[in-house]
């Protein structure tokens, strides 16, 4: 049986990569070791533990810098990944993120269930799945705290992606929701 692992940042996107993919048995996440925050979705580490609670699945949590460099991003997360034959991640379309996956992560097989995922479908598709998420950073500081639903999707100016795939926004979902999920 494959040993398959989640890279897991609390978002939405990973969280419905792991509904895709039940038999991940492990997440894997990174945080800024000096503010115990995940980087880019500013996340504390303790919601991520309460997230991995919820789902009944241990987690890797891997420190990292302040503004760490890819080399070192890279070299803790494959010493962590290399106790698993697959990584799954819930990239949705960009071809560059993916690309540096692949080529900073070779040993292992690396999962893609979301890619090339309608995100305009797709994000309707997990709130009438029952993600409840919440946005934890965003470009526009004033979207910071607003629940992911529908209301959120029809306020979101117009070319900005609905799964916020381009860095807009980012999200942790609720850990009550992700007991479904498994």
């Amino acid at each position: 049986m494959k040993r398959i692992a989640i890279s897991w940042s609390g978002g939405k996107d990973c969280a419905w990569a792991l509904r895709s993919l039940p038999e991940a048995g492990h997440l894997i996440t990174t945080f800024d070791e000096s503010t115990g925050l995940l980087p880019i979705h500013k996340v504390p580490l303790a919601k991520i533990e309460a997230q991995a609670a919820a789902l009944r699945m241990p987690f890797i949590a891997i420190p990292l810098p302040p503004n760490c460099p890819n080399s070192i991003y890279i070299e803790r997360f494959a010493m962590a990944s290399s106790l698993f034959d697959a990584i799954v991640f819930g990239d949705l379309f960009l071809e560059d993120i993916r690309r540096f996956r692949e080529q900073s992560f070779p040993k292992q097989e690396l999962l893609f269930p979301l890619w090339q995922s309608n995100t305009a479908e797709l994000a309707h598709q997990m709130i009438e799945g029952g993600l409840v998420a919440t946005i934890t950073s965003a470009n526009d500081p004033s979207l910071v705290g607003r629940v992911y639903d529908k209301s959120f999707l029809a306020s979101l100016p117009p070319g900005t992606d609905p799964c916020g795939e381009n860095g807009e926004f980012h999200t942790w979902v609720h850990p009550e929701c992700l007991a479904s999920f498994r």
